[in-house]
């Protein structure tokens, strides 16, 4: 279920779902491929000489070999393992990625804070339909943050569009869009515009205190929502 996300907050949901696509370990591996091939060089250049200079060399190059095949075929699991454990989401309220393995990274943006977001997709990828997306925040590149090989990304980010758009349209919801008043009710109720925003701002100050957006971003984005008050 994806309520049970633990990176998941308080009314969120995941509305989108990608991977890194299958040639990802293949380009990562590419020096490993290398290392493989090496072995094999290394492995058909040895002698069954034993003795003397010839013996020594022979003796180099099964250590080499050695170490080349194992360090190689080491690589190329990882790589796949690491393929294997990347994922990337869109929520009704931030993009979420997490790849890496050794390096675990872990990244997510609040969809109001996205300024722009731009996609790479080469010759290849148009083929095999992946690419490469990079995310602009309000801070510029500092907040940047970049996902690569991904799979079906033109989607991906056209899912994180149209979540955005959405996002917006409800924080800056029209004044006479908002609830009615309740007859029954003597103390006027707080308008909806401004009930979304209160929560907006709590919400952007429990991410800051858990460090998911920087100060700079969270006082930037209270002065933009309480000028609407």
């Amino acid at each position: 279920m994806a309520d049970a996300d633990p990176r998941l907050i308080t009314g969120e949901r995941i509305v989108r779902s990608t991977t890194k696509h299958w040639i990802a370990p293949l380009g990562d591996s590419k020096w490993a491929i290398l290392m493989v091939v090496g072995a094999l060089v290394a492995a058909w250049l040895q002698g069954d000489t034993t003795t003397g200079v010839t013996g020594f060399v022979n003796r180099i190059l099964e250590l080499l070999r050695l170490t080349l095949f194992l360090g190689g075929l080491a690589w190329i699991v990882y790589n796949v393992v690491a393929w294997r454990t990347a994922r990337y989401e869109v929520t009704n309220r931030r993009v979420l990625g997490t790849d890496g393995l050794l390096r675990r990274r872990s990244t997510d943006t609040l969809l109001t804070s996205i300024a722009d977001v731009k996609t790479v997709v080469p010759w290849f990828g148009r083929m095999l339909g992946y690419g490469h997306i990079r995310i602009m925040s309000a801070s510029g590149e500092a907040g940047a943050d970049s996902f690569t090989t991904v799979r079906d990304v033109e989607d991906f980010k056209r899912e994180i569009l149209e979540q955005k758009t959405g996002a917006a349209a409800v924080t800056e919801r029209p004044a006479d869009q908002e609830s009615p008043r309740p007859a029954s009710t003597a103390a006027p109720p707080v308008p909806g515009a401004a009930a979304e925003i209160t929560a907006t701002l709590s919400e952007l100050a429990r991410l800051r205190d858990a460090g998911a957006i920087t100060a700079t971003e969270y006082e930037a984005k209270k002065t933009e929502l309480l000028a609407r008050i």
